[in-house]
């Protein structure tokens, strides 16, 4: 029969286990946060340039910020026309991470 002594190891691994499960959770989840930012950023992106397209072709407004709302829920844009080009700025929330998104793209000026 074998009797426990103080230099027994039993239970250290749970105990290791328990110590280092948060950190993990907490990498995979930083982790999958900014592969969904990362997403989010490349919608918003396309989206910013329809909406420049579009402007600039001679639709309406609220058809280029619609088209921006459809790709990225919470998105909200800004226009800015300069010499012959239209400007859109869309800017949206990250979904997990505590950051803010910007895209701005550019179209030739054709409605006008």
């Amino acid at each position: 029969m074998r009797r426990r002594g103080l230099g027994d190891d039993r239970g250290s691994v749970v105990a290791e286990f328990a110590v280092a499960l948060p950190a993990v959770a907490l990498v995979l989840l930083l982790g999958a946060g900014s592969l969904g930012a990362c997403a989010r950023q490349v919608r918003l992106q396309d989206a910013a340039a329809d909406a420049a397209r579009l402007i600039a072709r001679g639709e309406p407004e609220a058809r280029a910020w619609a088209t921006i709302a459809a790709a990225v829920p919470g998105a909200s844009g800004s226009a800015d026309r300069s010499s012959d080009l239209v400007c859109v700025t869309a800017s949206a929330a990250a979904a997990v991470l505590p950051f803010s998104l910007t895209a701005s793209s550019c179209a030739l000026d054709g409605g006008w």
